[in-house]
């Protein structure tokens, strides 16, 4: 077996030590969501999770499957640093409850949801004002459209947002089109984050060519694994911010383990996510939630606790049925290309 890459590893279900579905619910909506589910694969060398979201068609899901394949299979490259500074997260919400989760997450950097709802600008200037008293002057705000702007709208609110921010460090995915990113880029002083243009893109260095962005977010499992996100990273030229996808600690450890053997990296990543969930797959002295605005490189890949297992386990039939469905279209459609 190749100990590069997992896209040319056939793999069937019997090469499996063990196979668990989980479901855990969210603290608060976030991406439409009310629980996170998912499957944890174990193999040979550790375990991985494969929680591509609903969403996802097949072929989509498939980088999300390879990522948890290459943890199972082939574990990860050797870290370059021991310690990954993180940013919180504040979602959606009111400013007294965004002020709480800034405060709390004893972050010095926060990346805030903004445009959740076509007359959001009020809202979104009550949350960045809260966040930045939270941090004090000296902290790093973000914040991250998901696309939602048109050029025009992007080019009014990104001021409005870095007066109410006093400064924001960048404005992530502000507009959903490279096109559309890199006509804003010209337009404003605020630095400009890709992320869904990286990787939800057919051609994820397209961003780069065409000079979109001042930072690329990277996310290894929708590009297929920490290897491939690595050369992605290289060769895109960009400061990199390495980012969760609301994953359990077991998924996060991929993640983590891009955001170590990245030769450089000057911002600090989005593994806040953990504190979107009501409940973990590792034990707490274990786990990958931050402490004091960092995240710990573990020596190893996580283990998932039995107990918590079996407390978050998928216990719905129809969502149990669909994800064992997922699971096997998507391991075949891998197969399908590993063999090709």
């Amino acid at each position: 077996m190749t100990r590069h890459d997992i896209a040319r590893v056939p793999v069937s279900q019997a090469d499996f030590t063990s196979i668990r579905f989980f479901a855990i619910p969210l603290n608060v909506r976030f991406r439409n969501i009310t629980v996170r589910e998912g499957v944890l694969l174990e193999g040979p060398s550790g375990w991985g999770e494969f929680c591509a979201f609903d969403d996802y068609d097949d072929h989509e899901s498939l980088p999300w499957l390879r990522t948890a394949l290459e943890a199972a299979f082939l574990g990860w490259p050797a870290p370059v640093r021991g310690s990954i500074p993180v940013n919180s997260i504040i979602p959606a919400v009111g400013p007294e409850e965004a002020h709480r989760r800034a405060r709390e997450a004893q972050s010095a950097t926060a990346k805030i949801k903004v445009a959740d709802h076509p007359d959001s600008l009020a809202e979104d200037i009550a949350r960045v004002e809260a966040v930045r008293d939270a941090l004090g002057p000296a902290g790093h705000v973000r914040i991250d459209v998901n696309g939602k702007w048109d050029v025009d709208t992007a080019l009014k609110q990104i001021p409005i947002l870095d007066k109410a921010a006093g400064g924001l460090q960048y404005v992530e995915q502000p507009c959903w089109t490279v096109e559309e990113l890199a006509a804003v880029r010209k337009a404003v002083d605020v630095p400009i984050a890709a992320d869904e243009s990286i990787r939800r893109a057919e051609d994820p260095l397209k961003v780069a060519v065409a000079g979109a962005a001042d930072v690329a977010v990277i996310k290894c499992a929708p590009l297929g694994g920490v290897r491939r996100a690595l050369q992605v990273a290289e060769a895109a030229g960009l400061p990199a911010v390495v980012s969760s996808a609301v994953e359990t600690s077991v998924g996060m450890g991929a993640q983590v383990a891009l955001a170590a053997a990245i030769p450089e990296l000057p911002y600090a990543c989005g593994f806040g996510t953990g504190s979107l969930l009501t409940g973990d797959l590792v034990r707490p002295e274990r786990d990958l939630n931050p402490r004091d605005g960092a995240v710990a490189v573990p020596s190893a890949g996580l283990v998932p606790d039995p107990d918590l297992l079996d407390r978050w386990a998928m216990a719905d039939p129809a969502r149990l049925q669909w994800w064992s469905d997922r699971l096997d279209r998507v391991l075949a459609l891998h197969n399908a290309e590993a063999n090709g």
